[in-house]
């Protein structure tokens, strides 16, 4: 099983997927945002499968910081933005094959981890 997490190694729920792999001895590949944002190419597959506003963290201390809570620009404009300004992004992002999940989601990666125990 591949998996890929997108994330920061100061973010919670990140170092909690990163656990959730590890206690299942699953070797994870972890881009940190912080090195690396990601591409735009990378984020295209989790828009399409969760809209840009679900990929933007309204919560984060970032989207405030750059005023964009009262901005008004659309999702798309600010995950565009996001390229540039990682922080803006709601993590983990966690993509293993075909597979994509958005945030701290264990029971679908449990799900991931059974399906690959019946393919094996």
């Amino acid at each position: 099983m591949n998996v890929q997490v997108f994330g920061f190694h100061d973010c919670q729920e990140t170092r909690k997927a990163l656990r959730f792999f590890s206690e299942r001895r699953i070797a994870v590949h972890v881009v940190d945002l912080q090195e690396r944002p990601a591409t735009r190419g990378e984020l295209r597959r989790f828009q399409e499968k969760f809209g840009a506003a679900a990929l933007i963290n309204r919560e984060s201390s970032r989207f405030r910081a750059l005023g964009l809570h009262v901005s008004g620009d659309s999702p798309e404009r600010m995950l565009e933005r996001a390229l540039t300004e990682p922080r803006l992004l709601r993590t983990p992002l966690v993509r293993s094959e075909n597979r994509i999940s958005l945030g701290h989601t264990p029971d679908e990666w449990k799900a991931w981890v059974e399906a690959e125990k019946v393919n094996s």
